[in-house]
């Protein structure tokens, strides 16, 4: 079955950085649309940044310019590098997958991963 595990999740401080992973399988991964979601205590799940099929990104405004999603096809592997950490980053990561883009960027994917949390401290 489709599993979607993420890692690289700790305790930072302000400014500083760190990359998460998303490690895939059960599917055939470059089919997929792939994207990071985040969701902080007391709010609601938001989308991070999103990468299809084609390799186009799209990002949340709040992370664009610190905020990098890559890919590696051979690995099965989606990342996020999140420089310039600032306390409001403070969230659940998740990872997501979905046969159509929509689905991700309607913040309805097909699967989601457990999470990895990410603490930036001032």
């Amino acid at each position: 079955q489709v599993q979607l595990q993420e890692s690289g999740g700790g305790s930072v401080q302000a400014g500083g950085s760190l990359r998460l992973s998303c490690a895939a399988s059960g599917y055939t991964y470059s089919t997929y649309c792939m994207g990071w979601f985040r969701q902080a205590p007391g709010k609601e799940r938001e989308k991070v940044a999103i990468v299809g099929t084609d390799g186009m990104t799209n990002y949340a405004d709040s992370v664009k310019g610190r905020f990098t999603i890559s890919q590696d096809s051979a690995k099965n592997t989606l990342y996020l590098q999140m420089n310039t950490l600032k306390p409001e980053d403070t969230a659940m990561y998740y990872c997501a997958a979905a046969l159509r883009c929509v689905r991700v960027v309607g913040g309805r994917p097909d699967y989601w991963g457990q999470g990895t949390q990410v603490t930036v401290s001032s």
